[in-house]
């Protein structure tokens, strides 16, 4: 496969859209920054996490499409344990608290950057999460550019999203939008979830 895999990466970057959505402790910390810092402190604390998480989904990536090319056995052994994933990780968002999900911090004294950095390279959540998902997209045979592409995908929707969350919803009505419906928006993102996992199921 020499062109992009254009289905894999779109269907990645839904799931990675709505996993940077989901209001969390990763949306608790670059808002902290925000108000802390200010704007430019909140905007460098949404790059520090995107880079984060892209060297996850970089890594990720690579390691995945590896196993799938020599070991496929082992892949649908971990597409399995994926699938199994997905539906825990579902449920443990369906069963969100907001009173717990938005409950009081101490300020930090690091700076945005490698606060925003450290809370999403640092958080086996993340990771369990990436590879649960992408072991349900990718395919044999991607292409250099299609690898790139998924990764860097992923950086950008979360950095963009904490960016925007930095400039443009913090100090608004918006961001008490956002709160009032992180339980929605949790459950949703744990339907898709669940959607993922059995369709790894039925496709084995």
């Amino acid at each position: 496969m020499t062109d992009l895999a254009m289905d894999v990466i779109l269907a990645a970057g839904a799931v990675f859209a709505l996993g940077a959505v989901s209001p969390g402790p990763s949306l608790m910390v670059v808002l902290r920054n925000t108000l802390i810092g200010g704007r430019q402190q909140g905007v460098m604390c949404a790059l520090g996490h995107g880079l984060g998480f892209g060297l996850y989904a970089g890594t990720a990536v690579f390691g995945l499409i590896v196993l799938l090319e020599e070991a496929p056995a082992l892949f649908i052994g971990l597409q399995l344990i994926g699938a199994v994933l997905l539906g825990w990780y579902g449920w443990q968002m369906w069963q969100v608290d907001a009173g717990v999900l938005f409950e009081e911090h101490e300020p930090s004294a690091r700076q945005g950057f490698s606060e925003g950095f450290a809370i999403a390279f640092f958080n086996p959540k993340i990771a369990v999460f990436l590879v649960a998902v992408l072991a349900s997209v990718l395919e044999e045979g991607m292409s250099l550019a299609s690898k790139l592409a998924v990764g860097g995908l992923g950086m950008t929707i979360d950095a963009l999203w904490y960016v925007i969350v930095a400039t443009v919803l913090s100090g608004t009505a918006r961001i008490d939008w956002l709160k009032h419906h992180a339980v929605f928006l949790h459950r949703l993102t744990a339907v898709v979830l669940w959607a993922f996992g059995l369709s790894v199921l039925v496709g084995l």
